[in-house]
């Protein structure tokens, strides 16, 4: 009976045995999805170090110093890089000034000849005439002709600032706030970045930046920068949060009121690829001298490339959807792992 029980109990304890030796597999299968997560970390590095996910905002591009911001010294309008700016500056160089200065300097010569000729030494006896038809026709006729030479360019300059913006345009919202910008991007997924000041070297508290001659010039720099692409439209639109500002881009020829509660649109074409400075143009508190707007005008490429960068999507591209549709093709491998881990 001793026998035959020990000889039961010996094969009692095989089954538990057989039952112990499937669970190793088991261990080694959780180890390679154990080994494949550091695998996951590397690919998600480049997202993080992608230079265009720089301190400032946007592609690395060199300011000129001379374009894009005031420059000491300089006489008239800055440099234009929009067609509408260089309608403008033409207007305002080739026919406003010239006229201003013709008819200011006929005035002083009228003042001066005046003066000496109906002096009291040279005219002792004062003329006494009331009327003259032929002066009379001529001071009314030819302010009116003037009148005339400047509005017909004026009207077709105001229409083309204010002309809507075509169908593939790109969107830039641009809403002010006390005292700072915030930026959307309407038609690549509708991103927002906020833009602040950067402050002097001096100014900054322990953990922020401090400009430097490569963020541009003082009270002009900030550190998000308005990234636009190059030939392509631009449709503009301003508001604001709190109250009204003004979004002014000098060298865009562009001055659009931001005001609470309503949408301002224009458009414009940047030409020239550069970093281009601007600032806050309406009253608007305490701060309103420290509303700085930087803009950075780059290809259509490289603009693709920062929108999917900051997680936006590219307008117009078909391509967008693939990663969707390969989701499920990607779980499929996950689930068939899982079932067999599972089994």
């Amino acid at each position: 009976m001793l026998a035959a029980g020990l000889m039961l109990g010996s094969v009692a304890q095989l089954p538990g045995a057989q039952a112990q030796t499937p669970a190793a597999p088991a261990q080694s299968t959780a180890q390679p999805t154990a080994a494949q997560a550091p695998q996951a970390t590397p690919q998600a590095a480049p997202a993080a170090t992608d230079p265009l996910l720089a301190v400032d905002g946007g592609p690395a591009v060199a300011i000129d110093p001379k374009i894009g911001q005031p420059v000491d010294g300089r006489i008239g309008t800055q440099p234009q890089v929009t067609p509408t700016g260089e309608r403008a500056a033409w207007m305002h160089d080739y026919l406003l000034v010239p006229v201003i200065t013709a008819i200011s300097l006929f005035v002083l010569g009228l003042l001066v000849w005046v003066m000496l000729r109906y002096r009291r030494a040279a005219n002792p006896v004062a003329s006494k005439t009331s009327h003259n038809t032929l002066i009379e026709v001529i001071w009314t006729l030819v302010p009116v002709i003037i009148l005339v030479v400047i509005a017909v360019p004026s009207i077709g300059l105001l229409q083309a600032q204010f002309k809507p913006a075509p169908r593939e345009a790109i969107t830039l919202k641009a809403i002010g706030n006390q005292w700072y910008w915030s930026y959307q991007y309407p038609d690549n997924g509708g991103f927002e970045i906020t833009s602040n000041l950067l402050k002097e070297p001096g100014a900054v508290a322990a953990g922020e930046r401090a400009r430097t001659d490569a963020d541009g010039p003082p009270l002009l720099a900030t550190d998000n920068r308005v990234v636009l692409p190059v030939g392509v439209p631009i449709r503009l639109l301003t508001t604001a949060n709190d109250v009204i500002h003004a979004w002014a881009m000098p060298a865009f020829w562009v001055k659009l009121d931001a005001i609470p509660g309503r949408v301002n649109e224009t458009s414009f074409t940047i030409k020239k690829p550069g970093v281009y400075f601007g600032q806050c143009s309406e009253l608007c508190g305490a701060r309103h001298g420290y509303m700085p707007i930087t803009v950075v005008a780059v290809d259509k490429p490289t603009f693709d490339r920062w929108v999917v960068a900051k997680g936006g999507s590219v307008k117009g591209a078909a391509p967008a959807a693939a990663p969707a549709a390969a989701a499920p093709a990607a779980a499929a491998p996950a689930a068939t792992t899982a079932s067999a881990t599972g089994n």
